[in-house]
């Protein structure tokens, strides 16, 4: 099988997987996404919705699913574009599937831009697999380069709807099982009221909240956390 390639050591959180995104009323794009990682529905779709909403652990998550299908994969944040060149985006269309993440970062960049709507044209032609996601629609995401928006709106568009109580109340139990915290009921309920409620949040939540447990061997009680994150 092959990995991801990523740049900048980039590594995937553990944590960016399918199985963990609890969607709400975003079922839909998931599954259209787990098919595209497959090779099999969708060949370009485009994500948008604003920071925190699950973005990047949905690109993530269909890199780590193209894997498991034996099928080459890329992603790439544009959001890092500082520290790369266009000239990353060189032969990205030989790869069975490539998640362009953060497309809005480059808005303006007339290289950059240029460079993903030539990597479109050739992925086309090449019969491969585009994910790409931004805070906004392409033709509302303020690209000067016109042929870029209309590109980008060729496929399919989905738009994130945000997580409801319920769901970042079992993506909160679900990630502190997993890493093997006892999350009661009660504490659980303490921290909905008081957190963003987006995954990257919840995740490192419960990251601060794992080592701490550790180094003072303590249950994860309402007391307990509370001192932890200094709340009253």
């Amino acid at each position: 099988m092959n990995n991801p390639q990523l740049p900048l050591g980039l590594v995937l959180r553990d944590s960016a997987r399918f199985e963990c995104f609890f969607g709400g009323q975003n079922s839909e794009i998931v599954a259209a996404l787990q098919q595209a990682a497959r090779g099999a529905g969708e060949c370009f779709i485009y994500i948008a919705g604003l920071a925190g909403m699950g973005k990047s652990h949905l690109l993530q998550a269909a890199c780590r699913r193209a894997t498991d299908a034996g099928r080459s994969s890329a992603y790439l944040p544009l959001d890092a574009r500082a520290e790369l060149t266009p000239d990353v985006l060189a032969g990205l269309e030989q790869m069975d599937l490539v998640c362009l993440d953060d497309v809005h970062a480059i808005a303006g960049d007339a290289p950059w831009e240029r460079g993903v709507f030539d990597l479109f044209n050739r992925m086309r032609a090449a019969g491969s697999t585009l994910l790409v996601a931004g805070r906004q629609r392409p033709d509302l995401a303020g690209f000067g380069l016109p042929d870029l928006a209309s590109r980008l709106a060729w496929g399919v568009t989905f738009v994130l709807k945000p997580l409801a109580e319920a769901d970042v109340l079992a993506a909160l139990s679900w990630h502190a099982h997993r890493r093997g915290l006892e999350l009661p009921a009660g504490t659980a309920h303490f921290l909905l009221k008081r957190m963003p409620r987006d995954l990257p949040s919840v995740f490192d939540l419960l990251d601060r909240l794992d080592e701490a447990s550790l180094v003072e061997q303590r249950r994860l009680t309402v007391p307990f956390v509370k001192s932890v994150l200094g709340l009253e």
